[in-house]
């Protein structure tokens, strides 16, 4: 586990090649197909030497959520220990994670006239308003939601409009049943915020130079996508997308996804340090591997 830009999947498949392993992806936005570059999906070359499972399994235009991923996982990991192997989650998406680990709350389906209904406020008034109103309705989901992060915001109106409960009661009362399989805990993080910022923007730049804009364009031209979708809604392609309907100018644009992607990587430490029992090694340490098959090993002969 770690931020964005901290060099989980380089990790992830040194590991492949020397441990029994198979990775399952944990990333909301490499499901997609035809997303590759912006989501930093791994190349040809790299899913030979270390397959991936969950990732290109949906088209853009089909939403996918926790519980799709939950119910995927699980299956995945199944077969992986079918076949003697270990599963290797890894990615970036903690809500992903959280729901493998401690279940989820059974929440109505999404309502397209409330979202849509949603979207036009937003559209109006600005995100932070409806923010404002989720601080009314539902306190606690407020506080654990980023004014910046119109999906979380947008889902936990429409919970509290559809059922009349906060979403916050909802999830108090997550169901799940108790994972079948003993979690060891990697996490990557940088001693330094700013040296995570400088490979945020550098990766952000090196995108554009393979050809993001180019992706996003070919997603706008489709025609049957819109910024409603889970898909659109990514992190940079968000923000490019405004620029491919004239909303935003190219600098804007890019300026607007290094920020969005800084604050994405910032909600996923926060997340990550509430969490127990996490290995935690610095992303940029010349020994990393060996520190981390150590860890393993260790762990491995203890749990003998």
């Amino acid at each position: 586990m770690g931020p964005t830009a901290s060099g989980k999947t380089g990790l992830a498949v040194e590991l492949v090649e020397r441990l029994p392993c198979e990775i399952v992806s944990v990333d909301s936005a490499m499901v997609y197909r035809g997303m590759d570059i912006g989501t930093a999906k791994p190349n040809p070359e790299i899913l030979a030497r270390a397959p991936h499972r969950l990732i290109d399994i949906r088209d853009p235009s089909q939403p996918y959520s926790a519980a799709c991923f939950l119910t995927d996982a699980l299956r995945e990991m199944e077969a992986i220990t079918a076949v003697g192997l270990i599963p290797l989650l890894v990615g970036g998406t903690m809500l992903y994670f959280k729901a493998l680990e401690q279940g989820l709350a059974v929440l109505p389906a999404a309502n397209p006239q409330v979202r849509a209904r949603l979207e036009r406020e937003a559209a109006r008034q600005g995100w932070a308003a409806l923010h404002r109103h989720l601080q009314e309705v539902d306190p606690e989901a407020a506080a654990r939601i980023h004014p910046n992060d119109p999906q979380r915001i947008q889902r936990a109106l429409e919970v509290y409009e559809l059922t009349g409960r906060p979403m916050s009661e909802w999830l108090a009362q997550a169901r799940g049943s108790a994972l079948p399989y003993r979690l060891l805990k990697i996490g990557l993080v940088f001693p330094k915020r700013e040296e995570l910022h400088r490979r945020i923007a550098v990766r952000f730049h090196t995108m554009l130079e393979q050809g993001f804009l180019a992706e996003v364009e070919s997603l706008y031209r489709r025609g049957d996508l819109h910024p409603g979708l889970p898909a659109v809604r990514a992190v940079g392609y968000r923000q490019l997308w405004r620029y491919c309907t004239g909303e935003w100018g190219f600098d804007e644009a890019v300026r607007r996804g290094i920020t969005a992607t800084r604050q994405l990587a910032k909600r996923q430490l926060t997340w990550l340090r509430a969490q127990r029992d996490v290995h935690w090694f610095e992303a940029t340490e010349k020994k990393l591997l060996d520190r981390v098959l150590k860890t393993l090993t260790d762990a491995a002969i203890s749990a003998r």
